[in-house]
């Protein structure tokens, strides 16, 4: 039984800690104290003229609905990144500013259309 018991808490555990969650910034600005520092991915456009680069990675601004956050990225950005372009990142709130290590930039249905050989539809 303890054995059991041991096993189903580290399964629960281990699917709570893969668990992560989805917001757009203006959710997630809403949500910073709720949130505290738990893993979760963050949506929004980069803000022109915000993106810099730091010792560490990049920093610039996103925006969705109104609502601006600051971001820390580590590591290098995509390829395809660059102002205007919806982003995905993965990371956590640090104070006021998002700390990312992962950025995942969005095909919009503009890119498909003039990079047809760059996107793969899958499931068609």
């Amino acid at each position: 039984m303890v054995v059991l018991a041991a096993l189903g808490f580290l399964v629960w555990k281990g699917l709570g800690d893969a668990t992560v969650y989805f917001y757009r910034a203006d959710e997630a600005v809403a949500r910073r104290a709720e949130l505290g520092d738990r893993r979760f991915r963050l949506e929004g456009i980069v803000v022109a003229g915000t993106t810099s680069t730091t010792d560490a990675g990049v920093a610039f601004e996103i925006e969705e609905n109104g609502a601006t956050v600051a971001v820390s990225h580590q590591g290098d950005p995509p390829e395809l990144f660059r102002d205007g372009i919806p982003v995905v990142l993965e990371g956590r709130w640090e104070g006021r500013r998002f700390a990312s290590d992962r950025i995942l930039v969005k095909h919009s249905s503009e890119y498909r259309k003039d990079n047809p050989e760059r996107v793969e539809d899958y499931g068609s």
